[in-house]
């Protein structure tokens, strides 16, 4: 169904909001509340605080908003739990790049006004309240200047107040969920996507304008403070395939230079790119993330690439690289513009529907 041109909620002003320097140094700073204590590294927190629960602020929202469907609705957007697509498979584990999980779009006559307030809410409350405005930018650059809700889509698994279920919203560059604790092994609900064409297809070096770059040059922090020894270990000719961020486990070897063989200055510099890389979500999909990762031996088992394939400008900063330990693949391409795939868990042996 065609989207109608409207204007979901509190979006105009949301999208006059810019990002600046100062900003970025005050939200990445505030993240580390996170921590009990700020004397250990994020990951190894003796205390992590509770995953999303059902009765969170998005979970409630995607119960309110299942009540209102009628018939017709259902048939179109809710699935059972273990539903099995055609193409795509287990439906609810699938990630991609640019996909529609449903053909009805949010901001299109399928839905009334209040519904669209109401996914309106998830959407919020699923990010962290200091993004919303840079996500709002990148759905609208996105998509060629359409509003929120235009051209993304959306899927309900399971009966929500009534056992497990996950709410789904896709579109171009964005893979989000909601699933209160459905799933007990993974974070963020199951395998999630990010990313931003600022300026075109072909980004120019230094992305001009992407809201995500700034996670890559924290990265090139800690690659220039490697000697010359890890960053030959670090450095890899050839990138991965994009969506391949499915889990290898413990034995693997992990490509690029354990982080294990980092001095303690390099892991400090390394545990600021993981605050921001988890910083764009809600806090408690950030904190069940950390305890994902603490629980399979914290940054120590991870290990960390860079690329020089597709490096704009043959600057030798590095546009693509990659973050990967037993149950954790955060994968940065950052060209021809950036795509970013994230699974996250604490069992190496879960499934994943990834398609580039």
């Amino acid at each position: 169904m065609e989207p109608t041109k409207v204007t979901c909620p509190d979006c105009d002003a949301a999208e006059r909001l810019e990002f600046n320097r100062r900003h970025f140094l005050k939200v990445v700073s505030s993240t580390a509340a996170a921590a009990a204590s700020a004397s250990l590294p994020l990951w190894a927190t003796p205390k992590v605080e509770a995953a999303a629960t059902p009765e969170s602020p998005a979970e409630t929202a995607v119960k309110a908003l299942y009540g209102t469907l009628n018939d017709a609705q259902r048939k179109a957007i809710c699935f059972p739990w273990e539903y099995q697509d055609k193409t795509r498979g287990l439906l609810r584990t699938h990630v991609s790049n640019n996909w529609q999980i449903t053909e009805p779009h949010i901001c299109s006559d399928f839905y009334t006004k209040e519904q669209q307030h109401l996914i309106h809410d998830i959407f919020k409350e699923i990010i962290n309240p200091e993004w919303y405005g840079r996500f709002v930018k990148q759905l609208k650059d996105d998509t060629g200047g359409q509003p929120w809700g235009a051209e993304q889509s959306i899927a309900i698994f399971g009966k929500p107040g009534g056992g497990k279920f996950e709410f789904v919203m896709t579109g171009r560059h964005m893979t989000i969920r909601a699933d209160g604790h459905s799933r007990q092994h993974v974070a963020f609900g199951g395998p999630i996507f990010y990313g931003h064409a600022a300026s075109g297809f072909r980004e120019k070096v230094g992305h001009p304008g992407n809201v995500f770059w700034y996670q890559a040059k924290m990265a090139n922090i800690v690659y220039e403070m490697l000697d010359s020894k890890q960053q030959k270990e670090a450095l890899l000719a050839r990138r991965p395939q994009e969506s391949a961020v499915e889990f290898h486990g413990a034995k693997a070897r992990h490509p690029g230079i354990p982080v294990s063989e980092f001095s303690s200055d390099q892991k400090d510099e390394l545990e600021h790119v993981l605050k921001a890389l988890i910083e764009p979500y809600r806090k408690e999909d950030g904190t069940e993330a950390l305890a994902c990762l603490k629980r399979q031996g914290g940054l120590d088992v991870c290990s960390l690439a860079f690329y020089k394939e597709g490096d704009l400008g043959n600057d030798g900063e590095w546009d693509n690289w990659r973050l990967e330990g037993p149950a954790f693949v955060w994968y940065f391409r950052g060209t021809p513009h950036v795509h970013v795939w994230v699974n996250v868990g604490d069992d190496p042996a879960l499934p994943l529907n990834a398609k580039g």
